[in-house]
């Protein structure tokens, strides 16, 4: 289903109407065996044009990237990249053509430079041509510091915009990124996606697939794809508009309960949680309004706002997709660990002090220092390379500390390491099963190292199935199933021998919003069990469903509290909310204003930073005035600060602790 045009053209397509295409792709169709990969696939786009491929795992974005990348040959259609054909003239189109998978695929031992220089060997370029843009490429990517640094020693951000520099050496006129930004923080995110706007300028024709929706918000044309067929193409804005009915947000402390009360209403057609704010789908909005505030105030929850709001990517993803399992109502149990501040030692789960790692002479954890209660969702969060990973192998009795102690699960991390590991449950970044053998042998090879057997062995692999809901995928090779199930397996492993703590590294990178949400309903419901979960993730919006958060940075603790009190107690700056047509090419004049600190984009408009929201709205109203925006193109609102702009704020804090550290250091000298 294709979507009939907006009336008013963004200024991208207006750029594009009358350029030939760089993409074209004309019943593309893959098999494997019985099953159909990608189904008649049909799509354009121009240079300059960044057009988001979105849909569940398994839906076959990647397969559709590798056919156009001509490393996967289709079973029928056809396609052209930059005018050439993909089948008859592939060595043409490799020239025209850069390709980004999914996995990093440079020489982790090879530095910077050399990687760069063995790239620009491949595609043939000369020692004296190939200076200049390196050159340009370094600065481009702001990579020029760490040209002497080995590609492994890099964090996840910086070898993702390494290999983005590697596969624009020879210039393309057409980017092929395979969901890019996975298990990256939002710093490295934004710095990505600067450069992809850049390469938009260039008139490079990028088409991405990504996990993230608020990324493909930043699309100029996104295509919704499904089993492998494209169920839907447009702006952004014309995908919004296949919602079927009206959005009332209610943000609240008690949104899984608020998810519970309405579940049942029958002016719910679909009730779904972001963050701190419940997502009522409902018919009419008006009377609907009304019925919840009721609601809410006859069972005394409290609540900052019921307002009709518009819908987002991920609503019409999650409303175009399928439903999904609703999280669990809100305990009391659940409830309480939220709010009880109570530290009695009995009570705790985790318990470190002064804990610190070295290697060699770099200084991965900092003397850091945090507690995490029985059955409480802890968040773990940073950028990468901040330190978090560190900190859960020690957790984990997998790496011994230089200094510092600790306790987990009662027993010493310095001294009572296998203990540790009998009681814990730990899921780590990389999928580490077996792909050759069944979800059942799986979970079954890791009950025997459990000491699991017979009767008993039994009843916990029947429990985990059923508790994961792999029911349907008993028999099924491991290697075969989606990254969303791939995770539950994992996790079903990780909790077979009933273990009180959980440790969970990005469990959840990569994975399609419906699964992120399945498996987040699976946390709600080992924590609601008392459970205990220690998560690290990139998804900010995930990091509001912990009942607390710590913020580790350069391997210190930088912050930690409640999604709130972090929102609350260590965001001093306003946040204005700017939606109107092209947003990124406000950034620059908005950053000129003195009264603006920063701004971004976040979704498919702007997170504006101000000391004071009042004189910079005024300020921001007119630079919009004159440059000839009429008061009814754009929308522009005070916000409470999101997790990311909490993230991202406190990060360059203490980045600019540290520059005035090092100039006061200067005049000393």
């Amino acid at each position: 289903m294709s979507i009939p045009a907006d009336e008013t053209p963004t200024r991208r397509q207006t750029a594009t109407e009358n350029a030939s295409p760089a993409i074209v792709a004309d019943g593309l169709t893959k098999k494997f065996g019985a099953l159909t990969a990608v189904d008649q696939l049909r799509l354009t786009v121009f240079p300059g044009e960044i057009f988001g491929l979105v849909g569940p795992d398994g839906a076959g974005k990647s397969t559709s990237l590798r056919m156009l990348a001509t490393i996967m040959d289709a079973d029928s259609g056809t396609a052209r990249i930059a005018g050439f054909d993909t089948l008859h003239e592939a060595a043409e189109v490799k020239d025209q053509l850069a390709y980004m998978s999914q996995r990093f695929g440079l020489y982790q031992d090879l530095t910077v430079g050399e990687n760069i220089d063995f790239y620009a060997d491949l595609y043939g370029m000369s020692r004296k041509g190939r200076q200049k843009r390196i050159e340009e490429l370094l600065d481009f990517s702001h990579m020029r510091p760490f040209i002497r640094r080995r590609a492994g020693a890099l964090s996840g951000g910086m070898k993702q915009k390494l290999q983005l520099v590697c596969a624009l050496i020879h210039t393309p006129k057409v980017l092929l990124l395979d969901e890019p930004t996975n298990g990256v923080d939002p710093v490295s995110r934004r710095d990505f996606w600067r450069i992809l706007n850049q390469l938009r300028e260039q008139e490079v024709a990028v088409l991405i697939t990504t996990a993230y929706l608020d990324e493909a918000e930043r699309c100029d044309r996104v295509g919704l794809i499904d089993q492998g067929r494209l169920m839907a193409v447009g702006t952004p804005g014309e995908i919004k508009q296949l919602m079927d009915g009206r959005i009332l947000a209610i943000r609240s402390r008690q949104a899984r309960k608020i998810i519970g009360l309405l579940r049942a209403k029958p002016f719910t057609k679909s009730v779904n949680l972001f963050g701190d704010t419940v997502h009522l789908v409902c018919r009419d909005s008006k009377d609907t309004h009304d019925q919840v505030v009721d609601l809410l105030q006859r069972e005394k929850i409290d609540f900052a706002q019921v307002r009709e709001t518009q819908p987002s990517l991920e609503d019409v993803f999650v409303s175009l997709l399928g439903k999904i399992d609703q999280p669990p109502p809100e305990t009391e149990k659940s409830a309480q660990i939220a709010m009880d501040g109570a530290t009695d030692i009995a009570s705790l789960a985790v318990q470190v002090e002064h804990l610190t790692r070295r290697f060699g002479t770099f200084t991965a954890v900092d003397d850091i220092g945090f507690q995490v209660k029985k059955g409480e969702i802890f968040g773990f969060l940073g950028p990468n390379g901040a330190g978090k990973s560190t900190t859960i192998r020690m957790l984990c009795g997998l790496l011994s500390p230089s200094s510092g102690s600790g306790t987990v699960a009662g027993f010493d991390i310095l001294s009572q390491t296998e203990q540790i590991k009998l009681h814990i449950g730990y899921m780590s970044q990389k999928f580490s099963l077996y792909e050759d053998l069944t979800v059942t042998e799986n979970i079954g090879f890791y009950g025997g190292i459990y000491g699991l057997s017979g009767t008993r062995l039994e009843q916990r692999l029947d429990w985990a199935v059923e508790m994961a809901g792999l029911h349907d995928h008993r028999t099924s090779l491991t290697a075969i199933l989606s990254g969303g199930w791939k995770q539950r397996l994992a996790l079903a492993c990780a909790i077979l021998h009933e273990p009180p703590i959980i440790f969970l590294d990005e469990p959840t990178s990569g994975v399609d919003p419906l699964s992120r949400r399945q498996f987040w309903d699976l946390i709600y419901s080992m924590a609601d069990q008392g459970i205990t979960v220690f998560v690290t993730t990139h998804y900010m919006e995930e990091a509001e469903y912990c009942d607390r958060i710590a913020l580790i940075y350069d391997g210190k603790m930088i912050a930690s509290g409640s999604p709130m009190e972090l929102k609350t107690m260590f965001m001093q700056d306003k946040i204005i909310d700017l939606r109107c047509v092209d947003p990124q090419s406000l950034i620059a004049p908005l950053k000129t204003l003195p009264e603006v600190r920063d701004a971004a984009l976040f979704g498919s408009g702007l997170h504006i930073v101000a000391a004071d929201d009042q004189t910079a709205t005024a300020a921001i109203r007119q630079l919009l005035t004159d440059r000839g925006l009429d008061q009814d193109t754009f929308v522009m609102e005070t916000i409470l600060p999101s997790m990311e702009d909490v993230f991202i704020s406190l990060i360059e804090e203490v980045d600019r602790k540290k520059d005035r550290e090092k100039d006061s250091e200067v005049d000393k000298q």
